[in-house]
């Protein structure tokens, strides 16, 4: 069933009158946002490629001192393409033909900044725990193939692309490394930022693969704004999210791979609540479809042996600083999610809230280098 179930919002609009569906989309969505009028060949080319595409614009107020920033943004979820056991070259082959396509649709649609999945050249193998074939899709962040090709897209299209990549570190011992490669809207390679947290949940063993990043929590100054990439399980860790906004960003994408047995309640909640604490625009972005491979593995806890995740649902997202969202995507389809910004936002809930000003970074910091102390003794006051 969780694999065939479309969407909460197409469930919604099918079992609720219209005056009510309005009321249920404010509560759970928070202010109405305008749907984006996208280009008819855009739309063209979505439905002969078989993939959802979507659009909703995010206002902002109208200010004196400042003229609005008013940025583009597109969400990729999708299916792997090819059967787990292709060969790797034509697996990788048939991921960038799918991807690239979709690129050159949300081009047309206005585009500024575009994000993949995590991970988005290869299949989730990391649940196998088989370092063979698995990480022969590693590549170099800085002149890899799939890192190459996104140069050239992003010249053509003068668009930022955000590319989710299992990383070789040749540099540093053949390493590998659950890295987001930055390309700019000029074709250069910007930087990369990896992932900062690393689950050990069920399934989801990466520590078999690659360890906690080393970038930190890096802000990528672009032309269409400050961004920043917490990838995957980051977003269950408040204080990750928390050090991009200390660092200035306006928009972080969350390029993520999960299940809905391990995870469906917590993702409407996380990048949305980001959003809110920080002050600034959320991106998340899922995978689709069920995977299965050649071997079977274990979870570790008892239950039978399996070749599959689980169902991957999709439901990629967009979260203003205000509490508003986009609905979600499909549970099950490919697509594509175009969310228009004005980054002016940002400054004015937090001038509306003050959040930033009242978060008492000080108090934490302090609290935090004693909690780290070998002999820390919690602060708890208990009755004689």
């Amino acid at each position: 069933m969780s694999a065939e179930f479309q969407s909460v919002e197409k469930s919604l609009e099918k079992h609720l009158p219209e005056n009510e569906l309005a009321e249920v989309r404010r509560i759970l969505y928070g202010k109405e946002l305008k749907q984006l009028d996208l280009a008819g060949d855009a739309l063209a080319e979505a439905d002969s490629g078989d993939f959802e595409l979507v659009g909703y614009q995010f206002d902002a107020l109208e200010e004196e001192t400042r003229p609005p920033r008013v940025v583009r943004v597109g969400l990729i979820q999708n299916k792997i393409v090819l059967p787990t056991d292709a060969p790797i070259a034509q697996q990788i082959e048939s991921l960038h033909k799918r991807i690239s396509d979709i690129i050159s649709t949300g081009a047309k649609c206005g585009v500024n900044v575009m994000c993949m999945q995590e991970a988005w050249t290869m299949p989730f193998a990391f649940c196998t725990r088989e370092k063979h074939p698995w990480c022969q899709f590693a590549e170099s962040a800085e002149d890899g193939p799939t890192t190459r090709l996104l140069q050239e897209l992003a010249k053509k299209y003068n668009m930022v692309i955000i590319s989710p990549i299992l990383e070789r570190d040749e540099n540093h011992g053949d390493v590998l490394a659950n890295t987001a490669v930055v390309i700019s809207n000029t074709g250069a390679y910007l930087g990369k930022s990896r992932k900062n947290h690393i689950p050990r949940v069920g399934d989801f063993n990466e520590s078999t693969y690659y360890m906690e990043g080393d970038t930190g929590h890096r802000v990528f100054q672009t032309q269409f704004g400050r961004i920043g990439i917490n990838i995957c399980y980051g977003r269950h860790h408040p204080p990750n999210w928390m050090m991009y906004g200390v660092n200035g960003a306006e928009i972080v994408f969350n390029p993520s791979a999960t299940v809905g047995a391990l995870s469906e309640p917590m993702w409407p909640i996380e990048a949305r609540n980001a959003a809110i604490a920080n002050s600034y625009y959320t991106c998340a972005i899922n995978r689709v479809g069920t995977e299965v491979f050649k071997n079977e593995f274990t979870s570790a806890d008892g239950k039978p042996a399996h070749k599959d995740f689980g169902h991957f649902y999709g439901s990629s997202y967009v979260a203003a600083p205000d509490g508003s969202r986009t609905p979600g995507l499909s549970r099950t389809r490919d697509g594509l999610i175009v969310a228009e910004m004005d980054l002016n936002l940002c400054r004015q809930v937090k001038d509306r809230w003050g959040f930033r000003m009242t978060q008492r970074l000080d108090m934490y910091a302090r609290e935090l280098t004693e909690a780290v102390k070998p002999d820390y003794v919690p602060d708890i006051v208990k009755e004689n």
